[in-house]
């Protein structure tokens, strides 16, 4: 395994993504406090996003509007506006790939690229190159913090210490050379570093492991053994300065989640809004050539929460898939015969295969119905992609309040445009 003597990668993260590009387009939020939310006129939900104003008074993503508003009253609410985002982000990967190619964008607000012999001699020249372009040709109010290392792992975190670098937050710059290592690396919190979640870092305590520079100083089969897989052991490799790559990650499911307007919590509500976020799984489950064999259902409610799965007879057609989540549906109303108070729903199409790897149920002899269906799907996916919209589905298309069904603000993935049809 190769260990780079040199800055091969540079990682680069958008500071407060979605709050700055609201900034961006709209003067009136500028320099002020912004927090974004899954849509207007409400209080009740989490601040999705929020500026780097708004940090500075210790607002936080994925904070309760109210707890918000009390550390910053003069927080400004936005409703979010997903498409807005994924354009954005097209417009800025445009504008990098001007000054270096980009390798992988891990997510809508996080890339990472492979350093030439220019920028590895002079990455303070690449760092400034890349901010001039993104303020001059798309805006000064979207600030992004780069981080260089010998690997992708370590730039990574490099770049989230450099965001908050200097007792601000954002626009921040953090070079880490292998022979300055591992000191900037030990004086991280062990928590902060990517791999190492709430679960893991309880783990390592039981472990007596509570620093970074303990972590650093496991062997690699240690880590391999608290781990529980090799994940540990290439952990130990990455932080070690080593040129580990990821494996290449495989399409496990396709699924979308939503907060519920107050005025959709109910049953009823909630089924509906359900049906609209199979759908747009499902398209884009056909878009991907896969056939789902099963069908999750996933509810917040008052009392906790409430699961439900479905075998389906590895289908991708519109009408397989929602006769499943009716009879999910069904189970509910069961369990719940005097309704409830449903405050956020995930549907979720796995156990997939692809669509040259079909394997039919033996049991159940509706291959002739079900390609009839698919036909029907395909037919309704070609009129919706002509029109660039929603203008046929199997059942009425009444998108709730804040629209964004199934395109909703992602961190792990990056939409398409067929996402906001």
């Amino acid at each position: 395994m190769r260990k780079p003597e040199t800055i091969e990668r540079l990682y680069l993260d958008f500071d407060g993504f979605f709050a700055s590009v609201e900034q961006q387009c709209d003067r009136r939020l500028r320099g002020r406090p912004v927090g974004v939310v899954p849509f207007a006129g409400t209080t009740r939900t989490a601040v999705i996003a929020c500026s780097r104003e708004a940090k500075a008074f210790g607002v936080k993503n994925v904070m309760p509007i109210e707890e918000a508003k009390r550390l910053c009253p003069d927080l400004v609410l936005v409703p979010q506006r997903p498409d807005l985002y994924r354009r954005a982000h097209n417009a800025l990967l445009s504008e990098i790939e001007t000054v270096i190619p980009i390798d992988t964008a891990k997510s809508i607000d996080e890339l990472t690229c492979r350093l030439d012999e220019a920028g590895r001699a002079d990455p303070h020249g690449l760092t400034a190159a890349i901010k001039a372009t993104i303020a001059e040709n798309v805006g000064p109010w979207i600030t992004c913090s780069i981080g260089f290392a010998a690997n992708r792992q370590l730039a990574k975190i490099a770049c989230k210490e450099g965001k908050r670098s200097g007792g601000r937050y954002g626009d921040g710059l953090a070079i880490w050379r292998p022979e300055d290592m591992p000191a900037p690396l030990l004086e991280v919190a062990m928590e902060d570093i990517p791999g190492v979640g709430g679960n893991m870092a309880k783990r390592l305590y039981r472990s007596s492991i509570y620093t970074t520079e303990q972590l650093y100083n496991l062997q690699p089969k240690h880590m391999r053994k608290l781990w529980g897989n090799v994940t540990g052991e290439r952990l130990w490799y990455a932080l070690h300065g080593y040129d580990i790559q990821a494996p290449a990650s495989s399409r496990g499911m396709f699924g979308h989640g939503r907060v519920l307007p107050p005025e959709a919590r109910t049953l009823a509500g909630a089924r509906e809004i359900s049906r609209l976020l199979l759908i747009k799984a499902a398209r884009r489950l056909r878009r991907e050539n896969f056939y789902a064999g099963g069908l999750w259902l996933w509810l917040s409610i008052r009392a906790g929460s409430w699961m439900g799965k479905r075998h389906l007879p590895v289908v991708n057609d519109d009408q397989a898939i929602l006769s499943g989540l009716a009879e999910l549906w069904d189970q509910v109303r069961r369990d719940h015969p005097r309704g409830i108070t449903i405050f956020r729903i995930g549907v979720t199409l796995y156990d997939l295969s692809p669509s040259h790897e079909r394997q039919l149920d033996l049991l159940l002899n509706d291959d002739s119905t079900r390609r009839r269906w698919e036909s029907t799907s395909n037919a309704i996916d070609n009129l919706n992609t002509r029109y660039a919209g929603t203008v046929v589905s199997l059942g009425p298309w009444r998108p709730p309040a804040g629209g964004h069904v199934g395109g909703k603000i992602s961190y792990t993935r990056i939409p398409s445009a067929e996402d906001f049809w």
